[in-house]
């Protein structure tokens, strides 16, 4: 007897989504760690510090979209817990 997988495309579509957007979460905060470390040891010129700041809020703000597009919590993002250490 062949078992078949039952699922409802909805919750398919939400689970990828949660998927994606927990990778792009883990790398954004990846981005923002680095930069910070950056900006702390002198490695980014003025221009580049200043650029730094509204990308990483252009960034959260589509984030942000996209959650509320498709349902998802901040939580769901973070399924297991805080992935990254806290500095």
């Amino acid at each position: 007897m062949t078992r078949r997988l039952e699922t409802d495309p909805d919750e398919v579509e939400h689970d990828l989504v949660c998927l994606v957007l927990t990778v792009v979460e883990l790398v954004r905060q990846l981005m923002e760690r680095q930069a910070l470390r950056r900006v702390d040891d002198g490695s980014l010129r003025e221009e580049q510090i200043e650029a730094v700041g509204p990308a990483l809020m252009r960034l959260d703000q589509a984030m942000t979209g996209l959650r509320e597009r498709f349902g998802i919590t901040e939580a769901e993002l973070n399924p297991v817990g805080t992935v990254l250490p806290e500095r």
